[in-house]
């Protein structure tokens, strides 16, 4: 198996990157900065520029299994130029690998597996979203990913099989929400958005990283979620943080119209609600890992409290 991966430098492609590694599957990934290209053994990166719709062909050299995670973050604030961005980056990218493999050799590749969002269910404390759910939000998000979708549905024409993951939100230490979300407690100014009761469907970054492989290699075809099977609402999200940090929540909860003000019109992704199944993977053969919040955030924390004790060990032994 060798992988050919969009995004690679980012906080879902890094762990697909390692995970790969441990594995011992050669990567082959596509950069937008000719100076920050580097190739090791079973890592090697080649140029492209999607706004241009350049992209080095031989980066399909060998390249069984091919994962899509390029697009720009949607975390910044939701001007028009930042809106077009957001969409064109997604847009762009999938453009600019289909003409790739139009004019490469794509015989070697047997599955294509790109990433797409939950943002495209429409908001709501009630309902429970299934891959079937052919409603689509009535938001910016919602826009975006129905977009991004059809576009990466033009894949089909091709001899291999094509899926969409649709990510929810992602745990880790290293970048995203979480981050975000411990901050402010950390320095005891945490608290829920609104009312609290919005739904979040979670996923740990290990399990999605493991997801987009299984999906590659099991070449499964149509969308999937990419979320744990154990959807919680946000208050019950910032209690479990605040006490794996360990501390209090003193604050009432942050009223919609403050980080309205705050952020415009991309606070909406912090009351937005949407509680998702993962039936559909799991009904494939895919094991989690990491099924319910308490065990993800100990898993994350325990380890990145680990790293922090071996950093002042090594700084104590070089002391002496």
């Amino acid at each position: 198996m060798k992988v050919l991966i969009t995004g690679a430098t980012g906080l879902v492609g890094s762990a697909i990157v390692e995970l790969c590694q441990k594995k011992n599957i050669d990567v082959n990934y596509l950069s937008t900065s000719k100076n920050k290209i580097v190739s090791k053994p079973n890592y090697t990166g080649y140029y492209w520029n999607p706004s241009r719709g350049e992209i080095d062909l031989a980066c399909f050299d060998g390249v069984t299994s091919i994962i899509n995670l390029a697009g720009v973050s949607i975390s910044k604030r939701w001007t028009n130029s930042n809106k077009k961005a957001i969409l064109n980056s997604r847009i762009d990218s999938l453009r600019t690998l289909r003409n790739g493999l139009e004019q490469a050799d794509p015989s070697n590749i047997e599955s294509f597996v790109t990433a797409s969002a939950i943002g495209i269910y429409p908001s709501s404390l009630s309902n429970y979203y299934a891959e079937n759910e052919q409603a689509v939000d009535d938001s910016f998000l919602g826009e975006v990913v129905e977009a991004w979708e059809s576009e990466a549905d033009t894949f089909k024409k091709f001899n291999f099989s094509v899926a969409k993951i649709r990510i929810g939100l992602v745990l880790s230490a290293e970048g995203g929400a979480l981050p975000e979300m411990a901050k402010p407690i950390n320095n005891y100014v945490g608290a829920a958005f609104g009312s609290g009761d919005q739904w979040q469907s979670w996923i740990q970054i290990k399990d999605l990283a493991r997801m987009f492989l299984f999906v590659a290699n099991n070449k499964l075809q149509g969308v999937y979620n990419g979320v744990a099977p154990n959807p919680i609402c946000n208050n019950k999200l910032v209690k479990e943080i605040a006490k794996q940090l360990n501390k209090p929540l003193i604050l009432p909860n942050i009223p919609k119209f403050a980080m309205k003000l705050i952020l415009g019109e991309m606070s909406y992704i912090l009351f937005a609600s949407q509680r998702v199944s993962s039936k559909k993977i799991e009904e494939e053969g895919f094991v989690f890992h990491y099924q319910n919040i308490c065990k993800a955030l100990e898993g994350i924390y325990s380890v990145t409290d680990k790293v922090k004790q071996e950093d002042t060990v090594s700084q104590t032994e070089f002391l002496r």
